[in-house]
């Protein structure tokens, strides 16, 4: 992908959100980073965008947070999966598997 950077569909982010949490707990910086870096810098995501999707998995139950200390020696807020989230994810990775193939499937048309 390169340098080019993706705009993500709606409801997206919470996908990559519980997929990044799901590996182990992470702080929001951490979590940004990690999309960013796994997706080759395709992915930016803004704390703008982040922490309000944060504040709404985690009214949702999906995710909890603790605060604890950073590699960096700061206070912050570390996220991870409880076991509706982990739910929540395996739901929604098949469902954006499904969607995905037959959006290939109608893009492959002759």
């Amino acid at each position: 992908m390169g340098n080019t950077r993706l705009e993500l569909p709606q409801g997206t982010l919470d996908l990559l959100i519980l997929k990044a949490v799901a590996l182990e707990p992470l702080h929001g910086w951490a979590i940004s980073e990690r999309l960013q870096q796994i997706s080759s810098d395709a992915l930016q995501v803004r704390q703008g965008s982040l922490y309000p999707a944060l504040h709404r998995l985690e009214r949702r139950g999906w995710i909890k947070a603790d605060w604890a200390i950073t590699e960096n020696n700061r206070r912050a807020k570390y996220y991870e999966l409880t076991r509706q989230g982990r739910k929540q994810l395996e739901a929604e990775a098949a469902a954006w598997r499904k969607l995905t193939a037959v959006v290939d499937r109608v893009l492959d048309m002759a």
